[in-house]
């Protein structure tokens, strides 16, 4: 496993002192030395989220985390509206779907960001103002476009429906200004730009959004946010249930990595080994599904070309040269090879990655010029650190 090399959306690899961290004994999940090393972590989110709202931590993946979202902030026959283009996207609605929402999509075709101008219409039509809730995606990982929350925000103008959002593979890599932009739910999970395993979600609760939760009429017993606040504001705080405490370690430590590094420093990073690979993939004569204007910069999907199964080349890549490519999702599950590239992935992970792609591919007959890629890559790299 050690020479695996993982360049997935998510999981993403651990640095050093995370993987130290998690070692460290089991302790009670309510006694004193836990309790300081909550308060630390969630003083740390706050400054990630670049917010003063509550943070709640719950242990779950991250669409737990989004379930939590739609059952204590949205209640049964309320209108929704889903700014969709992708399949996370998608999922956010039928999360809420299936908890009773009327949900109303305003579509892109993926790879492509829906325009401000159709969410901005579609707000306008609401001419009563039933909507209770913006559901959007801020890095849509299964296309690669990053789904600009300021301009929506924007786009909503003064109409008072929630805005929600999902920020499991974004937060900490990308801006997200949870308070300067008056985002009312934020959702993350720990295992993405957090360099943590998988394991734990945290969101982000205005106080508008503490108001419908009062207000709604949802059973929910362990994804319960209002038990969680009260947890979080003892002066040991906890998660309201068993805590998951390695994964809770984890993230205490990769916080500290973030603070040391600086998050303007974090976002600059995650910028510039995006389009490092943009380059390297484009110098080897292979198109990204999404253009560089909206681009997010957790993940390359990257086309393969005529004729070139996607599925064979991530096979071939993981058991010939132990590299692991994100799958494509849904219709594009043959014709796209996902790079992840958020977190504690480090630019020698992609520019091996890279080269590994293009030996793939002339492994299955299409030749490509592998060193052309490799050398783009390097230049735009040089070129970003000299600025």
């Amino acid at each position: 496993m050690s020479d695996i090399n993982l360049l997935i959306p998510g999981p993403t690899p651990l640095p050093p002192r995370v993987l130290q961290a998690m070692g460290q004994q089991m302790t009670n999940h309510r006694g004193p030395t836990f309790g300081r090393v909550m308060a630390e972590m969630l003083a740390g989110l706050k400054d990630v989220f670049q917010t003063r709202n509550d943070i709640i931590p719950l242990v779950c993946s991250g669409t737990g985390g989004l379930e939590a979202a739609a059952v204590n902030f949205i209640a049964p026959g309320d209108r929704v509206l889903s700014v969709n283009n992708g399949h996370f996207c998608e999922r956010f609605a039928e999360i809420a779907e299936t908890f009773g929402a009327r949900v109303d999509r305003v579509r892109a075709e993926w790879g492509r960001p829906v325009p401000l101008e159709a969410i901005a219409a579609q707000i306008r039509a609401d001419a009563n103002r039933d909507y209770r809730a913006v559901l959007v995606t801020q890095s849509e990982t299964s296309t690669g476009v990053h789904n600009d929350i300021k301009a929506i925000r924007d786009a909503l103008g003064d109409h008072p429906a929630l805005l929600m959002v999902d920020a499991v593979s974004s937060l900490g890599a990308i801006p997200l200004e949870t308070d300067a932009w008056h985002v009312d739910v934020v959702v993350t999970g720990s295992q993405k730009a957090l360099m943590s395993p998988p394991g734990m979600a945290f969101l982000s609760v205005s106080d508008r959004a503490w108001a419908a939760a009062d207000r709604a009429p949802t059973p929910r017993f362990y994804l319960d946010l209002r038990r969680a606040r009260t947890e979080v504001h003892r002066a040991l705080p906890s998660t309201a249930f068993t805590t998951a405490v390695t994964v809770a370690y984890a993230v205490h430590e990769a916080l500290r990595l973030i603070h040391e590094e600086g998050l303007a420093h974090v976002f600059e990073r995650h910028r510039r080994i995006a389009r490092m690979v943009r380059a390297g993939v484009r110098g080897m004569g292979l198109r990204t599904l999404a253009d560089d204007a909206w681009a997010v910069d957790t993940v390359t999907p990257t086309c393969m070309p005529e004729g070139i199964d996607a599925v064979a080349v991530g096979t071939r890549a993981r058991e010939e040269y132990g590299v692991l490519l994100g799958r494509g999702i849904g219709n594009l599950e043959h014709t796209i090879v996902r790079i992840g590239h958020l977190g504690y992935t480090l630019p020698e992970m992609l520019l091996s990655g890279l080269d590994v792609l293009g030996r793939t591919l002339n492994d299955l007959g299409h030749r490509v010029p592998t060193d052309k890629g490799l050398a783009a890559a390097r230049q735009t790299l040089e070129t970003a650190a000299r600025r």
